[in-house]
């Protein structure tokens, strides 16, 4: 196998052992996400597992002499010669140059709205535990102790019954 054809298996296997697949899997929510996760999961071991088997194995070497002493030298160093002179192209990565730019971007943008969404579920939980706590405590709360955690109603209330306003 080629030095490239060697790198990219190595990558390849690497980043298989460097993804958290079960720390991603408890992220996501909906069934049909993960079906789709489980989906992306088996094609990427398909294409490790053909990575690390059909491309990291170097061809076994042709024992020239085992042929010469059945077949003959004339025809067996023919096919030796054909056989040195086959040119097996390097691989040259050109994709990755295009898309590592975008990735890295979608990366940040990635950082980004996790960072959002960490604040969002804190204001959540704030708020839920506000709830709950006035739940618990609505049965004996006097409108004095509402109006004071929400000075804006109060101020609503006051102006609607100063204006004889009465909501009809």
């Amino acid at each position: 196998m080629s030095g490239a054809g060697k790198k990219v298996a190595d990558v390849a296997f690497k980043a298989g052992k460097a993804i958290d697949w079960e720390g991603m899997a408890k992220l996501l929510v909906s069934d049909e996400a993960r079906r789709e996760f489980s989906t992306l999961r088996r094609a990427f071991d398909e294409v490790n597992t053909q990575l690390q088997t059909k491309f990291s194995q170097e061809p076994e070497p042709v024992d020239w002499e085992y042929y010469r002493k059945g077949i003959g030298s004339r025809l067996v160093d023919m096919y030796k010669q054909a056989y040195d002179e086959v040119q097996i192209p390097k691989y040259v990565d050109n994709v990755t140059p295009q898309y590592k730019p975008k990735f890295d971007a979608l990366l940040v943008e990635l950082k980004e709205a996790e960072q959002m969404s960490l604040k969002e579920s804190e204001r959540l939980e704030k708020e839920v535990a506000e709830v709950q706590d006035l739940k618990k405590r609505l049965s004996t709360m006097t409108a004095d102790e509402y109006f004071e955690k929400h000075p804006e109603l109060k101020k609503k209330f006051d102006d609607e019954i100063r204006n004889d306003y009465w909501g009809y």
